[in-house]
């Protein structure tokens, strides 16, 4: 028994420590893509990000509910 406790622990030790991670990648990569779109914006860049086509880049944005939900884990044993 205690070992399955420390199992469970565990794991969500390694659940909330993946989360984090996700959430630190995504913010990485906004304040790039941020950083990538005022460069655009800015002269004499903006001459150049115009002559060879680039594009503003979109943000990543969670925009369902369901993508935001905690996932149910069900450790029982059936």
């Amino acid at each position: 028994m205690l070992k399955s406790n420390d199992n469970v622990r565990m794991l969500q030790e390694e659940l909330s420590a993946t989360e984090n991670k996700v959430g630190f990648a995504r913010q990485f990569y906004n304040d790039i893509v941020t950083k990538f779109n005022t460069a655009q914006q800015v002269f004499p860049a903006n001459l150049f990000a115009g002559a060879f086509g680039f594009r503003p880049s979109e943000l990543f944005e969670i925009t369902e509910a369901a993508d935001r939900e905690v996932p149910l884990v069900d450790l029982s044993r059936k």
